[in-house]
C-alpha cells in the first residue's frame, strides 16, 4: 500500500513561503490607509469563484498567487481607518499570529482537560468575570459570537425558569406558555434565539423605548403584569448595554431592580456596549451591568480583536451546566483513562451546545497581555470622545442633523438638503422626506463605492440615516472631518443634479 500524508513534501519552501505570507500580511495591516475603505469586487473576480472542484494537487505557491489576485484586494473593508459600518471590529496585527499558531496547534477546546489551551480559556473567562465583577463562583464559554452567547444565555434562563423538567419533556410539558421581554431596539439574534428555543416569537415582547431610545421599565412593568393576569409566565427580561441602532444603554439598574422583585431571570446583550465599564467617562451607564444573570457580549467588536471571538457568563454556575452537560460514555471525563483526563478543570462543552470548538482564546490571552487592559480602556474611551466629535461636527453644519441622541460610539445622521437653511421638518411633506431618504441613501451609496468611508444605514423613527459604530482602533479625528466634507460635497452635487428644490 502506497501511504499519503498531507505534510509538505518540501519543509523549506513552505517554511519560505509562510514567512512571504507573514510579511505580506503585516504590509497590508501597515499600509491599510493608503487604500479605499472599500473596493467592489468586479464581475472578472466574482466569476473566478465559478471555477470546478480541483481534483487534482496544485503548487501552494500558485494557489496563493490566487489568494492575492483575487482574495486579499476585495476584503469587507474592517480593518480600514474609515469603515464604520455596522458593528465591525477591526481586529489586530499581534491577534492575527495569534491565530496562525492556534491553527497550527490545531486544538479542540470542546473537552479533554489535560492540555493548555483549555486552562488558556479558563483563564481568559476568570479575567473576563473580573472585569464585569461577576462572583468567582460564575461560569462562562467562549463563542463564535454574541448570537451564540445569546442563545446560550436564553436557553439558561429557560431550563432555570421552567415549571418542570424542559429537558426531557420539553415546552409540550409546560402548563403555561413563558414570556420575555426587551425593548424594541433589541439585537435580532435574540428574537432568532426565541425562535430556536420553540417559544416563538409571539412570546417575545418589544416594549416601546423612550426619547433617548432605553426600554421604558413603566410600560415593561404594565406588560408583565397583563402577562401574568392572562396566566403566562414571565421568565426572563433581556437589557440592552449598547443597542446596534442607537448606542443606546438601557437603565440596567431598574431592569436589575424589576427583575429580582418579579422573579425573573435578567439577561444582558452588551455586545459591544457592555466594554465601555473600561471608560472611565462611561462606565456609569453601566452601572447594574454586574446584577445581571447572564451576560452576552464579543471581544472582536471593540476588544479589536479578530474574528470570531465572543463569550458568555451566567451568574448561577449549575443551571448553565444542567442546561448542557451531557455526558456518553464515548466522553466520559473526571475519571482518568489513557492519561489524558486528569480532572484539572470541566468540559467546556459541559456550558455549550458545542463539543467541537477551536482555539479561541488565544489572540485574546495573548493581546490583552501585548497592550494590558488599561490601554484598552484607553481606546475605548477614545471612541466615545471621537463620536461626542463627530456629533458636534454634525450640530455645527445647518445641513446635517442628528437622528438619534449620542451616548456611547453610535452616531447617526442625514442630510437635509436645501440652500444652507434649516427647514423644519413639520412643514415637510411626505413627498419631501422620502426625497431625503433617497438622497441620503445614495450618499451612502457613493462614500462606499469611491472608497471615501464605509458607514452603513439604517431607519430611526422612520427616517433613513447614516450610521457610524465607531469600534476602529485606527480611525483618527481627520477621519471625521473627512467624512462631514464629502457628505456635504456629494450631497450638494446630487442636489444639483436632481435638481430637487430643496
Amino acid at each position: 500500500m502506497n501511504e499519503e500524508n498531507l505534510d509538505p513534501k518540501d519543509w523549506k519552501a513552505m517554511a519560505a513561503l509562510g514567512h512571504r505570507m507573514v510579511d505580506d500580511m503585516v504590509g497590508y495591516l501597515k499600509t491599510v490607509r493608503d487604500r479605499p475603505a472599500w473596493v467592489h469586487a468586479p464581475q472578472e473576480v466574482k466569476d473566478h469563484f465559478t471555477q470546478p472542484l480541483p481534483l487534482e494537487p496544485q503548487a501552494p505557491e500558485q494557489v496563493y498567487q490566487e489568494f492575492l489576485r483575487y482574495v486579499l484586494p476585495y476584503p469587507a473593508g474592517n480593518i480600514h481607518p474609515r469603515f464604520w459600518g455596522w458593528v465591525l471590529g477591526t481586529g489586530t496585527v499581534f491577534g492575527a499570529l495569534a491565530e496562525m499558531l492556534a491553527a497550527g496547534m490545531n486544538t479542540n477546546t470542546g473537552g479533554l482537560d489535560h492540555h493548555s489551551a483549555n486552562h488558556v480559556e479558563n483563564q481568559l473567562i476568570r479575567w473576563i468575570r473580573e472585569i464585569f465583577a461577576f462572583p468567582a463562583e460564575a461560569s462562562g464559554v467562549l463563542t463564535s459570537g454574541c448570537s451564540a452567547a445569546n442563545l446560550i444565555a436564553l436557553t439558561v434562563a429557560r431550563n432555570a425558569k421552567a415549571e418542570g423538567d424542559i429537558r426531557r419533556q420539553g415546552l409540550q410539558g409546560l402548563k403555561r406558555r413563558m414570556i420575555l421581554y426587551g425593548s424594541e431596539e433589541i439585537h435580532s439574534s435574540l428574537q432568532k434565539a426565541v425562535e430556536l428555543l420553540g417559544l416563538g416569537s409571539d412570546c417575545l415582547r418589544t416594549v416601546a423605548v423612550n426619547e433617548s431610545f432605553q426600554i421604558d421599565t413603566a410600560r415593561l412593568e404594565e406588560a408583565i403584569a397583563s402577562d401574568r393576569e392572562r396566566g403566562f409566565q414571565p421568565f426572563c427580561i433581556i437589557g440592552a448595554a449598547g443597542t446596534t441602532n442607537t448606542g443606546a444603554v438601557d437603565n440596567l439598574q431598574a431592569l436589575a431592580d424589576i427583575s429580582q422583585r418579579e422573579g425573573l431571570w435578567f439577561h444582558v446583550d452588551g455586545a459591544f456596549g457592555a466594554w465601555a465599564v473600561l471608560a472611565p467617562g462611561a462606565k456609569q451607564q453601566l452601572r447594574g451591568l454586574e446584577l445581571a444573570d447572564s451576560l452576552a457580549l464579543d471581544l472582536h467588536k471593540w476588544m479589536y480583536m479578530p474574528y470570531e471571538i465572543g463569550c458568555v457568563l451566567v451568574r448561577d454556575e449549575r443551571s448553565h451546566r444542567n442546561t448542557f452537560s451531557l455526558t456518553p460514555a464515548y466522553l466520559a471525563h473526571g475519571e482518568g483513562g489513557m492519561g489524558l483526563t486528569g480532572g484539572d478543570l470541566p468540559w467546556f462543552s459541559d456550558y455549550h451546545f458545542q463539543l467541537s470548538r477551536g482555539f479561541r482564546a488565544l489572540k485574546a490571552w495573548m493581546s490583552l497581555k501585548e497592550h494590558g487592559l488599561r490601554k484598552y480602556g484607553r481606546l475605548i474611551e477614545q471612541n466615545i470622545r471621537q463620536a461626542h466629535y463627530l456629533g458636534d461636527l454634525v450640530r455645527r453644519e445647518p445641513l446635517l442633523e442628528l437622528t438619534a441622541p449620542v451616548t456611547l460610539n453610535v452616531v447617526c445622521f442625514r442630510y437635509l438638503g436645501g440652500d444652507g437653511e434649516r427647514v423644519e421638518q413639520t412643514e415637510w411633506t411626505q413627498q419631501q422626506e422620502q426625497a431625503v431618504d433617497a438622497l441620503n441613501r445614495e450618499i451612502l451609496v457613493r462614500l462606499q463605492e469611491e472608497g471615501i468611508a464605509a458607514p452603513s444605514g439604517t431607519t430611526i423613527r422612520g427616517r433613513y440615516c447614516i450610521h457610524l459604530a465607531i469600534t476602529n482602533h485606527r480611525s483618527r479625528r481627520e477621519d471625521f472631518d473627512l467624512l462631514i466634507r464629502e457628505v456635504l460635497r456629494i450631497g450638494g452635487e446630487l442636489c444639483r443634479e436632481l435638481a430637487s428644490g430643496f
